[in-house]
């Protein structure tokens, strides 16, 4: 059973709505797009996965997508977390096109592409910290051992694994999406009796949930941009065009003359995701190019926000997801 689906991680979200609000000549957007075009190829990678998990008994797994967990100091991510009383398994993605040739010398990842060589971080050294942090996680919550599996999974199916004789035996646990059934039922061979019982099981599933805490990062800061670099206004969803002017009851394009009543909701989404969790009248006024209270008063209404504070000092919450 999915127990927790997969979403778009924030950090695209964060990343499509930085690129919207940034020139078109902006030195830092060649290598903004590069990131998000690489986030874009791991969740599309991610996805691709996703259908083999159906094969599984519903009644006997429970699947988490995108789990992130607080160790105490610091978050840890893994992209699929298989649980049954039997085990736990951690599944790594990774959607890397070419030949990989992985060097346990150097615990590295080598790509080859069009004659090209190009290093990667070792994701079976990932994916056995994210074990550990697991074990640790669970100890420290008191459940009943459970044995924690990992396996690392190529989504790409035309991509060529090479791996050098000689190599460890945790280097058998790298398989491309189609084998994952196999890899499974291997595991349960391996594991053949009851580690926890059925209860504790689904007290696990209902702390995971509770306590998954998905990467919200501060974009701004990652790619040192200052604020007062953001494009400000409404987007014309037909042509791009920014900022459109507001007229009574709606927006309208000044260069391809569309109209439209929602421009403001990406925009004010832009705002949160960019630069604070919350607006006030005032900001919304300044970001949204209207000089009006009472008009931003009925936007910022209209959008159902969560709100907090006395009239003069009221600010507007960002939905919750």
């Amino acid at each position: 059973m999915i127990a927790k689906n997969r979403e778009l991680p924030l950090t695209i979200v964060k990343l499509e709505a930085l690129l919207r609000r940034l020139p078109a000549t902006y030195p830092k957007r060649p290598k903004i797009e590069r990131d998000l075009a690489k986030r874009q190829a791991g969740f599309n990678g991610e996805e691709s996965v996703d259908i083999h998990f159906n094969s599984l008994p519903e009644k006997e797994y429970l699947i988490f997508h995108d789990l992130c967990l607080n160790n105490g100091t610091y978050n840890f991510q893994m992209d699929s977390l298989i649980i049954s009383k039997y085990f736990a398994l951690i599944i790594e993605i990774k959607n890397i096109s070419g030949a990989l040739y992985f060097d346990r010398t150097f615990n590295q990842l080598i790509r080859t592409i069009n004659d090209k060589e190009e290093g990667f971080p070792d994701p079976i050294l990932q994916v056995k910290r994210q074990q550990r942090e697991l074990v640790s996680w669970m100890e420290v919550e008191k459940f009943t051992p459970l044995p924690v599996e990992y396996l690392v999974i190529i989504s790409n199916p035309s991509t060529v694994i090479k791996l050098k004789s000689g190599y460890s035996r945790e280097y058998e646990k790298i398989c491309h999406s189609a084998d994952l059934e196999n890899k499974i039922k291997e595991l349960e061979n391996k594991y053949s009796k009851e580690a926890i019982s059925q209860k504790e099981l689904k007290k696990i599933s209902r702390l995971l949930i509770r306590e998954h805490s998905p990467h919200n990062p501060n974009v701004l800061e990652t790619y040192t941009i200052p604020r007062e670099h953001l494009l400000t206004g409404t987007i014309c969803p037909i042509c791009s065009h920014l900022p459109m002017i507001r007229k009574i009851g709606f927006w309208l394009c000044p260069s391809c003359n569309s109209p439209s009543k929602h421009a403001h909701i990406q925009a004010l989404n832009d705002y949160f995701h960019l630069i604070k969790p919350y607006i006030k009248n005032t900001e919304s006024r300044d970001f949204l190019h209207i000089p009006s209270r009472h008009i931003a008063k009925r936007i910022l209404k209209s959008m159902n926000l969560p709100s907090e504070g006395a009239p003069k000092n009221k600010r507007y919450l960002q939905s919750p997801p």
